[in-house]
């Protein structure tokens, strides 16, 4: 009897799948409060649970260098260059306002919908495939990086690219909101140059 044909069940869970819904509903309700919160530094630290549950999620299927590249890359490279573009541009630390577009009822029909393509698309694409949790892990760094660099190298670049411009772009507001600054600071408040004080 092959492992697709053993008898699975929900009535019978292992330690292993019991772990992996409860760190899957802890994932679930750490993204919905990033995208609820209406503090963005809030929001940030919700994303570094969020991206960190899906780690650990990748750990229990025994994808070992899949669940450290999430870490790396996205835990220890996007939520760093997030919080980063939010000093630049000295975003607001509490609630702020902005944060909400007014477009709430869209985003969510959207978000739903993309929900159920994607459950729909996984569900149908592993209906009859079945991991061996207790077992050794299914694929090793060299399959994972061939794949990774052979058939995804373009959208590993794009990535990158998107990650670098999203930094340029909070640089170059942070320096335009300084200029708008001194522009429209009053003459009187600009301090005044050395030596003056001492003429006088």
């Amino acid at each position: 009897m092959t492992l697709a044909q053993a008898p699975h069940g929900f009535l019978s869970p292992t330690g292993v799948e019991i772990a992996f819904l409860l760190v899957g509903l802890v994932t679930l309700g750490a993204a919905l409060v990033t995208v609820a919160t209406r503090q963005l530094v809030h929001a940030a630290l919700w994303l570094v649970v969020a991206l960190g549950g899906l780690a650990v999620e990748y750990l229990l299927l025994t994808a070992e260098f899949i669940a450290w590249v999430q870490v790396l890359i996205y835990v220890g490279s996007v939520v760093v260059l997030l919080l980063f573009g939010l000093m630049l541009t000295k975003a607001p630390i509490g609630r702020s306002p902005d944060a909400d577009s007014g477009n709430r009822w869209a985003a969510l029909t959207v978000a739903v919908a993309s929900a159920v393509a994607l459950v729909w698309v996984v569900v149908d694409a592993f209906r009859t495939t079945w991991i061996d949790l207790d077992g050794p892990a299914a694929g090793t760094t060299e399959v994972t990086g061939a794949s990774l660099f052979r058939h995804w190298v373009l959208p590993f670049e794009a990535l990158s690219v998107l990650l670098l411009a999203a930094l340029v772009g909070a640089i170059v507001l942070s320096r335009k909101a300084k200029a708008e600054d001194r522009t429209a600071a009053p003459a009187g408040d600009l301090p005044a140059a050395p030596g003056k004080e001492g003429a006088r």
